[in-house]
């Protein structure tokens, strides 16, 4: 279906995407399914008579005297992503493998579609353009209340999240401190997206707008010369240059790439879906409020991360407001990936595993 291809598409682009593995899905026994919220008002007063919320979970939810989950996690993914993206090898087979720090034995995972994502509703349904236009916020709070209303868990043992997760993940500690006993996010900054990421996401709606196909969003074919330069915006944007190096070593190997960027991997993207993705974060700044963090956090990011490049010294200005937190620059490696590092668990896995130590009670 194009909802998985859109998502798989973003993915390769960002760096997420991965080779076969063994702990698929079906071997780790994820269960899926869907929570639908009646009559949900989105921040801007706007209503949807429901919103239907898809998860994938791994393992069985663990419950004290008081009935209490106590083994929660919640992983959060990133822009055009899906809960999906995580059954790649990279972040599977180090995190969810017996033994592992995420082990399903150990942990029941809630892996969400955000809203405008995945199986969750989304313009692509149906309403197009009449869609809600759904911000940061209103994903949290879809999140939240899956995780309360849906599943019954009051308090998460730990929530990770990558990128537009990330984020989600600042509001979320925010917004609900209570209900989070230690967080991890990766590969964001806690503040307004402004200079060169506010460009790229900006350039690559207007490029699918400008396109007389999109039709205000009414299209009956996808605007293909609009998504042809956004995905390829999308591939800068999550580049890697030491991987990208090693990948395309000739010219006649990144011409290939190129190709086939332009080529066919635009086909697996709605002009609708994505762009109310990217535009997601037009007002989101949790800078105000860092002090209402209270529970411990391990923040992540990386040095060759095109999209929160470390010249602008953000982290070192704003982690020191987080009373528990801890923040860590990965160096540019032959083991990094550029933004995408944050799916591949190897390389931060001793801090996820200081950050459960330090957040045990």
């Amino acid at each position: 279906m194009i909802r998985h291809a859109a998502a798989l598409a973003l993915a390769c682009a960002l760096g997420w995407a991965g080779g076969a593995h063994a702990l698929t899905p079906e071997a780790l026994g994820a269960k899926e399914g869907d929570v639908t919220f009646k009559d949900f008002k989105f921040r801007d007063g706007e209503t949807l008579p429901e919103l239907r919320m898809h998860y994938t979970t791994l393992g069985t939810p663990q419950r004290d005297k008081a009935g209490h989950v106590t083994n929660a996690v919640m992983v959060l993914h990133g822009t055009g992503g899906d809960g999906h993206q995580f059954f790649r090898p990279q972040f599977s087979d180090v995190l969810f493998k017996p033994g592992g720090l995420l082990d399903p034995a150990r942990y029941y995972i809630i892996l969400p579609d955000g809203i405008g994502h995945g199986k969750s509703s989304k313009p692509s349904d149906g309403l197009k353009a009449k869609f809600p236009h759904y911000d940061y916020d209103d994903m949290v709070e879809a999140e939240h209340r899956l995780a309360r209303e849906g599943l019954k868990v009051d308090r998460l043992r730990l929530v990770m999240g990558t990128s537009m997760g990330c984020m989600h993940i600042f509001v979320l500690a925010e917004a609900h401190p209570e209900f989070l006993q230690a967080a991890m996010p990766m590969a964001c900054q806690p503040t307004a997206l402004v200079g060169r990421n506010r460009l790229w996401r900006r350039m690559s709606i207007d490029a699918i707008q400008a396109d007389p196909a999109y039709k205000g969003g009414d299209y009956t074919e996808q605007p293909a010369g609009g998504l042809r330069t956004a995905q390829a915006i999308s591939v800068i944007a999550g580049s890697a240059p030491i991987q990208m190096q090693k990948s395309f070593p000739t010219n006649a190997a990144a011409e290939a790439e190129a190709q086939a960027v332009v080529g066919e991997r635009w086909k697996a993207l709605d002009a609708n879906d994505y762009i109310y993705q990217l535009d997601a974060s037009r007002n989101y700044d949790p800078s105000g409020a860092l002090e209402k963090i209270t529970m411990p956090l391990m923040w992540v990011n990386s040095a060759d991360d095109f999209i929160n490049p470390p010249d602008l010294g953000l982290a070192e200005q704003l982690a020191p407001r987080i009373a528990k937190g801890r923040y860590r620059l990965v160096p540019s490696s032959e083991a990094t990936h550029g933004h995408g590092t944050h799916t591949w668990a190897a390389v931060w896995q001793d801090d996820l595993k200081d950050l459960l130590g330090r957040s045990a009670n």
